[in-house]
């Protein structure tokens, strides 16, 4: 047996049934390996290693399980970055694996030699080691698996070529010999009692309970629910936690922060006591004014406790577990007016959302396009929403319930990553339906090639409906927006206009299925054709740019550096103006339909 071998057979040990890779020489020997398993545990071939890693944090997010991504030396490591930050970021387990020249040129300024370590030393922080003889390995390899599941992280594993192309051999029972074992023991964190006690004593004094639920909340549903209806909290999400709580709650506000909802907004400006539950959301100008609110924090790791916010108590410990002790300590409130209050701001929202989705726009309003998509999505539909405007409408318009999944790139925010990450979910999921949301310039830039990757691999799901859909306009839309309300810029076209393309036209030609859509009427019966398909399929809807993506509880200087932008002849000034009035219009009726 090879190291190469060995390296296959302690990922099939450690229950790894997908590794997304991309060939290169550098790892020749893991690939003739592969042939000698049989393809297992199975390569999965992207077309770019960035697409590797996107798709390995993909699997990880909609599996619960480690995601494993391989490329060659040099330049293929290097494509791995944007990806391994993207679970590092985000706290999602991913293990690298990645070739090196062999040791003789090592220093030499040999072909695609990089120095590995270095390039790895900040996005694998955690664990990032090199196997120079065999013995270094099964230990290695099980610390990268270990760590990356423990910590909820990107490790990586350097194997120089000539390395894995040397015969195994275990660790002796001698000196300076590491031996290794598998797996990692199940444990469960939870906070001090004391603290416990104490952290209810604050909740159970507040009048006006807020509560905000991440990521890290998602195994504590029946917990979050509980506790919400016992002190008449409304509970607002991270947009790592959308689908944490289903959005058909009348109290659940929805997305908070930059993209989020006006009830969430004025959840956190009203409220006296708030309880941040698995979230690491960053924008503290959108949770409650310092000083006006006494605030507890359950957090998992240690490290990430009493960020973002002073928090007069922070429970360390497992959300599910913590929340179990501390739901017995809790007083029933009697006064549900704040409740009441809360559960009206939401119903309205949804009927603002309905409206401003009814807004007639030049040709198809993108937040139609969403809205519409909202009852029909089934059931158990995972859900990938681009970086850029199309973040904007699936925060916003798209109400996640039952057993869906959902999530994006949430602390990176990176462009690209939609189509990647449900194809990473079908090799998680193949029994069940994916939707990606995208723009035409993160489709542009990785999703169209990676539609190959669907083309070659979408039989062999059980269920093969894939639905891509492209928010058409044209334009770097989001870009273009925050230099019109933050910098008070005009659109510059020669770095925001983007080519049309055929996107379904293509989709065709690589035997899948598609639709270009360029009238309103054409919106609903596209989607339902795409769900109910027997193949992937992508629409191309023709969305307007003008269509504002800005908060809808926008600041007075946001509104000024927009009008300053339409001033200083921004190419798209008359459409924005009335676009963004209609919308705004929307928030302000009390009722009933508009016309727009």
């Amino acid at each position: 047996m090879k190291v190469s071998d060995h390296i296959l057979e302690r990922l099939r040990e450690w229950g790894v049934e997908h590794v997304f890779g991309y060939p290169g020489d550098g790892i020749n020997g893991l690939l003739a390996a592969w042939g000698r398993a049989g393809n297992r545990p199975r390569f999965i071939q992207s077309r770019h290693e960035e697409m590797s890693a996107f798709e390995a944090v993909g699997y990880a997010k909609f599996s619960g399980r480690t995601g494993v991504c391989v490329a060659t030396s040099g330049p293929g490591a290097i494509h791995l970055l944007n990806g391994l930050y993207d679970a590092k970021l985000d706290h999602v387990p991913v293990v690298a694996i990645v070739g090196q020249t062999d040791r003789t040129a090592l220093g030499g300024s040999y072909q695609q030699e990089v120095d590995l370590p270095a390039l790895f030393k900040d996005v694998a922080s955690d664990f990032c080691g090199t196997v120079t003889v065999p013995q270094q390995l099964p230990n290695v390899l099980d610390r990268a698996m270990r760590v990356a599941t423990a910590r909820r992280t990107a490790t990586a594993v350097i194997v120089p070529g000539d390395v894995q192309e040397l015969e195994y051999e275990a660790p002796e029972h001698a000196f300076k010999m590491v031996p290794s074992s598998l797996g990692l023991g199940r444990s469960v964190v939870v906070a001090a009692d004391e603290d416990i006690e104490r952290s209810a004593e604050i909740l159970n004094a507040g009048e006006r309970v807020a509560v905000l639920v991440g990521q890290g909340a998602r195994d504590a549903r029946p917990e979050v629910e509980q506790l919400a209806e016992l002190l008449g909290a409304g509970v607002a999400k991270a947009l790592l936690g959308k689908d944490v709580l289903p959005d058909t709650l009348p109290y659940v506000t929805g997305a908070i922060g930059l993209l989020g909802t006006r009830p969430s907004y004025e959840l956190m400006r009203d409220c006296d006591t708030l309880l941040v539950i698995g979230s690491s959301f960053p924008y503290s100008q959108f949770l409650p004014e310092f000083g006006k609110v006494r605030a507890v924090q359950v957090e998992l790791e240690p490290s990430m406790a009493g960020l973002r916010y002073p928090f007069e108590l922070n429970l360390v410990g497992d959300a599910k577990a913590t929340l179990q002790r501390l739901i017995p300590l809790l007083h029933h409130k009697t006064d549900r007016s704040w409740r009441e209050n809360v559960e009206r701001q939401t119903a309205r929202w949804w009927e603002v959302m309905e409206r401003r989705a009814a807004v007639s726009a030049d040709p198809i309003n993108p937040e139609y396009v969403v809205h519409a998509l909202d009852g029909l999505l089934p059931d158990d539909v995972i859900l990938a929403a681009d970086s850029g405007s199309a973040a904007n409408w699936y925060a916003r318009h798209l109400r996640l319930r039952g057993d869906m999944r959902g999530s994006l790139s949430g602390t990176l925010a990176t462009m690209g990553s939609g189509v990647p990450y449900v194809i990473g979910a079908k090799f998680a999921r193949p029994d069940r339906p994916a939707v990606a949301l995208v723009g035409d310039g993160a489709m542009q830039m990785n999703g169209l090639a990676e539609l190959i990757t669907v083309a070659k691999y979408w039989t062999q799901w059980r269920d093969p409906r894939l639905v891509v859909a492209v928010l058409n306009n044209r334009d770097l839309n989001q870009v273009t927006w925050e230099m019109r309300a933050l910098e008070g810029a005009p659109q510059f076209e020669e770095s925001q206009r983007l080519p049309d393309v055929p996107y379904a036209a293509f989709a065709r030609e690589l035997g899948l299925d598609g639709a270009r859509v360029d009238e309103p009427d054409g919106v609903e019966s596209a989607w339902r054709q795409a769900l109910t398909g027997d193949r992937p399929f992508v629409i191309d809807f023709r969305t307007d740019p003008a269509v504002p993506p800005i908060p809808p509880h926008a600041t007075l200087d946001q509104i000024a550096n927009v009008a300053g932008a339409m001033v200083h002849g921004d190419s798209d000034r008359a459409s924005v103006v009335r676009q963004g009035l209609k919308a705004k219009v929307q928030n302000l009726l009390p009722g009933g339909k508009s016309k727009g």
